[in-house]
């Protein structure tokens, strides 16, 4: 039987942790119970060992869809433990398991925030937060919805990088095959023809002739090296990701400025519209940025505002469009709605840069492609012109 970790408080009001061993997780509330103790808290002790499989879906998704589905339900009056039990119907595998424990604990007379944070690898600071001021406030549904819509347009603007950035790698890694396929295997036999005349050759012809023999007697390092060379960015961009990062911000006309800001701007307002005390969302919300170098700059912005000063002169490192935004809400009294104008406005911002690159980007590439086959074409050609006036 499973073995379930307990805290809980005996009639001396004396704070009690133990475990226990029941069929599930109502056995174990009842049995604790008759010990004398009342429990707080009860967590199967397996619970944390649940490893997601490789085809389910990312977390992301399936937090959305699952918050979509709970707020249609709570706001057609099903009550949370049955709400939870449905969707984890419709669900398999992984997020089966987890749903089924959370339904568990509330069964068991843990409140819904509380059985949340046991799986933050899925429930976020933020949600939990905001599930926790929907309990207390007793408009969970209201919350729930809001929550569904926050995470909708966060997806919708990740869905939009992802999209902007398909066409151009998928140009990238043909280009890369079909050139590598030429050098490799086309090549090296078109070049053997100029290679037994023993003429002299063009340069150019030379050049393409080296790049030929480099990919086909070197193909396995080529390989290696472009392998290590990912790792090893990727290893540098993490050890050094605040000066990246605050390299990043000083960028001029870079995408990402704005991305950070809308995010920054969209969270903290959905925050402070659920009730979350400034301080707290924006610790919260600093975490949603992105960027090292902002989430530090927002999080000591925490201990000027405890000081007296207001948002709009504590933040370091964004725009004064932005700074004057807040500024004009926390005047009017409502900073929230401030925000979400920054946040759209933003956000605008960045589909226009996005766009603009694109437009760039395509001609760029295709460009780029016509003068390596252009170069190809001059260096298989020139020895064929000078192989012609040899023989006239």
């Amino acid at each position: 039987m499973p073995i379930y970790n307990y805290k809980g408080f005996n009639f001396q009001g004396k704070e009690i942790t133990g475990t226990i061993e029941a069929s599930s997780i109502t056995e174990a509330f009842f049995k604790v119970k008759a010990e004398g103790i009342y429990p707080s808290d009860i967590i199967d002790s397996s619970s944390k060992k649940l490893k997601k499989g490789f085809f389910q879906r990312s977390s992301s998704h399936f937090l959305q869809n699952f918050t979509r589905q709970f707020s249609i339900l709570l706001n057609a009056g099903v009550p949370v433990a049955e709400a939870i039990q449905s969707i984890a119907n419709e669900n398999s595998g992984y997020y089966k398991k987890i749903l089924v424990a959370i339904k568990d604990r509330i069964s068991a007379g843990a409140s819904l925030h509380r059985a949340l944070q046991d799986f933050n690898d899925i429930y976020p600071d933020f949600y939990t937060n905001m599930i926790q001021v929907g309990e207390h406030s007793g408009s969970l549904a209201t919350v729930t919805t809001k929550l569904a819509d926050y995470l909708e347009n966060q997806n919708l603007l990740h869905s939009k990088v992802r999209s902007a950035m398909i066409y151009p790698l998928l140009m990238i890694a043909v280009s890369i095959i079909v050139l590598s396929f030429l050098f490799t295997f086309v090549i090296p036999k078109i070049v053997k023809i100029f290679a037994d005349t023993k003429a002299s050759l063009p340069f150019i012809t030379k050049v393409l002739i080296l790049i030929s023999n480099i990919f086909a007697n070197y193909w396995w390092l080529i390989v290696f090296l472009l392998i290590f060379l990912i790792f090893a960015i990727k290893r540098l961009m993490k050890k050094n990701k605040l000066l990246i990062d605050k390299a990043l911000l000083k960028l001029p006309g870079n995408l990402t400025q704005s991305l950070y800001y809308s995010r920054f701007a969209r969270t903290l307002s959905f925050l402070l519209e659920g009730g979350i005390p400034l301080l707290k969302a924006l610790s919260i919300s600093s975490r949603s940025t992105g960027n090292k170098a902002l989430e530090l700059a927002i999080l000591e912005t925490e201990s000027k505002i405890a000081e007296g000063l207001r948002l709009s002169n504590s933040l370091k490192g964004f725009p004064s469009v932005f700074t004057q935004l807040i500024s004009v809400g926390e005047k009017s009294g409502n900073l929230a709605e401030s925000l979400k104008k920054a946040a759209d406005t933003y956000e605008q911002e960045f589909n226009r840069k996005m766009i603009r690159i694109i437009t760039i980007l395509e001609p760029t590439m295709i460009i780029t492609m016509g003068l390596i086959v252009c170069f190809i074409v001059l260096a298989v050609l020139l020895p064929i012109f000078q192989l012609n006036q040899l023989i006239k």
